[in-house]
C-alpha cells in the first residue's frame, strides 16, 4: 500500500485526541467513550441504555451491541498502533459470548493490537462489566491498513448532518416487540420473508465514504440468524448466541441491506448456522457469518 503524504504522521498525543474525537457515527450516538489510550491499546466504556436491550423479558443486552462495541474498540486500538495516515477496515471479527451482560450496568472493553504488518493489523479484545477477569465476551479481529483513501481522523464528511438519536419505536405486535435494539436498527421482515435493515445515517461507521458500521452489519446478521432459526425450528424461545465469526467482503454502502441464514448442523442443544448479507445483488454479499447458538427449549438434554 502506498502512503499518503498529504496526511503526515501524527504525534501520539494528537493521535489519541483524534481517535477520541473522530469516532464512527454509530459509536458517537451510542455513547461509546475512549477512557484511556496507549500505543496499540484502547480502554473504552459504553453506558447502559434501555435501547440496547435485546430481550425485554430478561433485560439482557442484544449481542449486536457488544459486537459493535468490540468492533469499534478494536478499530481504536489499531488506529493507536498506526501513524494516523491510513484508513482501516475490518476484515474479520470473531466474537465469543462468555456470559450475558448484567442489566443496568455499563460495559467496558480493553482492546490490544498485538501485531501490525505492512497491510494487516491483528487485534484481541475483552468486554466486561466489573472485572476484566470475568468477561462478557472476547473478540479477535483482523483489520486492513490503508483500506481506502479516506482518513476519518482528519477528513471531514461533506454535507454532514447530525443524525437522530438512538431510539426504539414502539411496535407491540411486531416481530421485534421484545427487542428494542432490533427496532432501533429498523430491522423488519419483508413480504417475501427476507430480513431487511433500512439504511439510516445513525448506523454509519465511516462518515467519509459513507459506509455502514461493521459491528452493526454483524448485529444484523446475528438478528437474522436468530429470527430464521427460531422460525425454522419452531421453538418458543429464541436461541442463545455462543459465538459468531463475521467476514467482511465489501463496504456496506448507503443502501438497504438484506440477509438470510440457514442451519448447517443441528444437535439437541447446539445449532451451527451460516448467514449472508447483501445490498443490491444477492450474488455479491457484503458480509458472511458462521456461528453457533444454544437452544433453550430442551433443558437437561445432552449436546451433540
Amino acid at each position: 500500500m502506498s502512503e499518503t503524504p498529504e496526511h503526515p504522521t501524527m504525534p501520539f498525543d494528537d493521535l489519541s485526541k483524534a481517535v477520541h474525537k473522530r469516532r464512527s457515527v454509530y459509536g458517537y450516538l451510542s455513547g461509546l467513550k475512549l477512557d484511556r489510550a496507549e500505543p496499540g491499546e484502547a480502554w473504552t466504556s459504553l453506558p447502559y441504555r434501555p435501547v440496547f436491550v435485546g430481550d425485554t423479558e430478561s433485560g439482557v443486552l442484544h449481542g449486536g451491541v457488544v459486537t459493535a462495541m468490540l468492533d469499534e474498540s478494536c478499530g481504536m486500538a489499531v488506529q493507536l498502533a498506526l501513524d494516523g495516515r491510513r484508513a482501516i477496515a475490518t476484515l474479520d471479527l470473531r466474537i465469543d459470548y462468555q456470559k450475558p451482560a448484567t442489566p443496568g450496568l455499563d460495559i467496558k472493553a480493553h482492546a490490544v493490537c498485538v501485531k501490525v504488518t505492512r497491510s494487516i493489523a491483528f487485534v484481541r479484545a475483552t468486554a466486561y462489566q466489573e472485572s476484566e477477569d470475568e468477561p462478557v465476551a472476547t473478540a479477535t479481529a483482523c483489520f486492513m491498513a490503508g483500506a481506502n483513501r479516506t482518513n476519518m481522523l482528519k477528513d471531514k464528511p461533506r454535507d454532514y448532518q447530525v443524525p437522530p438519536p438512538l431510539d426504539a419505536p414502539e411496535d407491540p405486535t411486531g416481530l421485534f416487540a421484545n427487542s428494542p435494539f432490533a427496532r432501533c436498527l429498523g430491522i423488519r421482515v419483508g413480504d417475501d420473508g427476507t430480513p431487511v435493515m433500512p439504511f439510516s445515517t445513525r448506523i454509519i461507521g465511516n462518515p467519509i465514504l459513507p459506509a455502514i458500521h461493521g459491528g452493526i452489519t454483524g448485529a444484523f446478521l446475528e438478528t437474522t440468524a436468530i429470527v430464521s432459526l427460531t422460525r425454522e425450528l419452531g421453538v418458543a424461545r429464541p436461541p442463545k448466541p455462543i459465538g459468531l465469526t463475521i467476514n467482511y467482503l465489501r463496504s456496506g454502502r448507503a443502501l438497504d441491506t438484506y440477509a438470510k441464514a440457514s442451519i448447517v448442523k443441528q444437535g439437541r442443544r447446539v445449532v451451527a448456522f451460516e448467514a449472508q448479507a447483501w445490498q443490491d445483488d444477492p450474488a455479491k454479499p457484503i458480509a458472511s457469518a458462521f456461528g453457533h447458538f444454544m437452544l433453550r427449549h430442551t433443558p437437561g438434554a445432552d449436546e451433540e
